[in-house]
């Protein structure tokens, strides 16, 4: 399927486009552990209602390191299918073989995809000349658009002077910049060049992104989750946007109950385990309160307790979520 933009023209492109809430959802599963077509499709049409411009699919909230080929192809064909053009797709790649990363956007590409998420390999591929390599032949062999992902998780940080080196690829747009680290969002987009976009990961420092540049929540789900709270959290990012920063933070105090919820859950669990594994059970419990499908979780990670989903229960409500 063709693309919206050239390979000279895809910086611009995104700088022009990729703005607002660009999440990456949760992945229902059914009680026999297969793909829940049904609740993926019911949990589409909701995110349409909710305003949610793109999603970003696959990654490590979304179990897409524990699916099958198979399904995790199979997964992004339904989603495509229930879109229907409505909302912008987009995919994470976190494969260590090149080959089979470009089998998949190949592939995501025919069916309505415009671009990926693309981590660091996990595995082998350490140095900057062979990390650099292997985007040099992701990007020489598709005309999709790339989003880095700066992140600890994938085992090595990338530097500075190799992100200067990865944006001068002709289809790298820009990147979520994963390292948790206060300021570092600003640091690395005032180092490269000013036509890349660079995603503040941290919804509690998003506000104040948005005042020097940042113009996208990038592959977070925030937007979703916040549940009765999404409403203050879409105001102080179009109020930013617009440059009234006072009546933004009015906005985004009332949302702080739902974002230190956010973060005692997800981001402090991601620091200290190196991995989303332990905060997914909690994600798919929290969807389900606030009416979305989510379902069981794939082995060999386990569904949270009753006793915990209760403990959640009323974090949620205390927070205004639900």
């Amino acid at each position: 399927m063709a693309l919206d933009f050239t390979r000279s023209e895809a910086k611009t492109w995104a700088l022009e486009n990729l703005k607002g809430f660009y999440e990456c959802p949760i992945t229902p599963i059914t009680p026999d552990l297969q793909l829940d077509e049904a609740g993926i499709r019911e949990n589409i049409e909701a995110y349409v209602e909710m305003g949610v411009p793109a999603l970003v699919l696959g990654g490590n909230v979304a179990e897409g390191w524990n699916l099958k080929l198979s399904d995790w192809m199979r997964y992004h064909e339904i989603i495509a299918d229930a879109n229907k053009g409505r909302m912008k797709l987009w995919t994470i790649i976190l494969d260590h073989s090149v080959h089979q990363a470009l089998e998949k956007l190949d592939h995501l590409q025919s069916i309505g995809f415009e671009g990926a998420e693309v981590m660091n390999p996990p595995f082998q591929l350490k140095s900057d000349d062979e990390i650099y390599d292997y985007f040099k032949h992701l990007t020489d062999n598709s005309d999709m658009a790339v989003m880095l992902y700066r992140t600890p998780v994938a085992g090595k940080l990338m530097g500075i002077e190799l992100l200067k080196r990865l944006v001068d690829l002709d289809t790298v747009v820009g990147m979520k910049q994963g390292s948790i680290i206060q300021g570092d969002t600003v640091r690395v987009r005032n180092a490269l060049r000013k036509d890349i976009v660079v995603s503040e990961p941290i919804e509690y420092f998003l506000l104040d992104d948005l005042r020097v540049g940042g113009q996208v929540m990038w592959a977070n789900f925030c937007y979703i989750a916040f549940g009765k709270q999404r409403a203050n959290m879409k105001a102080y990012f179009d109020l930013a946007m617009a440059g009234d920063m006072d009546a933004a933070r009015e906005k985004w105090l009332l949302v702080r109950p739902a974002g230190a919820l956010f973060e005692e859950i997800m981001v402090t669990w991601i620091i200290n385990t190196g991995s989303y594994a332990s905060a997914i059970p909690y994600m798919k419990a929290w969807f389900e309160m606030i009416g979305l499908k989510a379902g069981g979780i794939l082995p060999p990670v386990k569904t949270i307790t009753d006793e915990n989903r209760e403990w959640l229960r009323g974090k949620l409500l205390d927070a205004g979520i639900i």
